[in-house]
């Protein structure tokens, strides 16, 4: 049957992965024997790379969970690693063949199943890939799925992306996912240190994102960052810090309605810009 793909922005070519393996909710079986061993390789070199990357840079919870992912020389088993996430958050992992649409999206996340890309990037994508491919999907995202409060929060999120569409506010809620589960920041005893996924498997954006006196650094508050806008194509000029996990939790048992509608009103915030009277974080020294 499959399903037709998913398109997010502009872009000079069609979706990539094959469509036509997924189900109806976009969900489609891992091809395991279908992984060359370039493409092993090409896990194999990503992983290596960015896990010399995380000290002094990724979240303490990040760097204590990646080992759940039980695999660095070769592309992960979905099967395995969801023997051991259900066991600890109730979580499972499903594959996908690429980005899919957000009412779908937000069902899986309801329903504690985490789409997973099941494709990978080609050697020239190294550094830079314009979809989510298995290596953002697997090392970015999962590990923290093993975290109790982070998983709960990634639950609440798909439910209250369903609501979000029924009252039109999916852009807004979408900031919220953007500024925090793919390109957030938290305050440890070291400095600030990166759980956003989008950071977390980027070579170069982690350090940046932790260090670079450029990009401004906000508190997570959910309206200013619900009104701001991002880019998808360069760093980020704007980063939001947590100050605990929980932090995103208590935020999700919030009433969304009332905000959505205060929301409307006002102008959206470009990337980068500061409002008035607003000052960004220093940049801790030790970071």
């Amino acid at each position: 049957m499959g399903a037709t793909p998913a398109v997010y922005g502009q872009s000079s070519r069609p979706p990539r992965g094959d469509y036509s393996r997924a189900a109806n909710d976009y969900t489609c079986s891992q091809d395991y024997a279908a992984y060359t061993e370039a493409e092993h390789a090409t896990w194999r070199q990503l992983y290596t790379r960015q896990s010399a990357l995380l000290p002094g840079r990724a979240s303490s919870d990040f760097i204590a969970c990646l080992p759940q992912l039980g695999a660095s020389e070769r592309i992960p088993h979905f099967d395995d690693i969801n023997l051991r996430l259900s066991a600890a958050t109730g979580w499972q992992i499903v594959g996908v063949p690429g980005l899919i649409p957000e009412l779908d999206f937000f069902r899986l996340l309801s329903q504690r199943r985490f789409p997973v890309t099941d494709w990978i990037r080609t050697p020239q994508e190294l550094d830079y890939i314009v979809e989510p491919d298995i290596f953002h999907d697997l090392f970015g995202h999962v590990p923290l799925l093993f975290h109790p409060v982070l998983a709960d929060y990634m639950q609440a999120y798909g439910a209250g992306g369903l609501k979000a569409a029924e009252l039109g506010a999916t852009e807004l809620l979408a900031r919220l996912y953007w500024y925090s589960i793919e390109f957030g920041l938290i305050r440890e005893s070291g400095g600030l240190r990166a759980y956003g996924a989008g950071i977390l498997s980027s070579a170069g954006e982690l350090a940046y994102s932790v260090s670079s006196p450029q990009p401004q650094r906000l508190p997570l508050q959910l309206t200013r960052t619900m009104r701001t806008r991002y880019r998808i194509d360069a760093y980020q000029q704007t980063y939001f810090v947590i100050d605990d996990m929980q932090q995103l939790l208590d935020f999700a048992n919030t009433d969304f309605a009332p905000l959505y509608a205060d929301l409307r009103g006002q102008p959206a915030i470009e990337a980068g810009a500061l409002q008035p009277g607003e000052q960004a974080l220093a940049l801790p020294a030790t970071a």
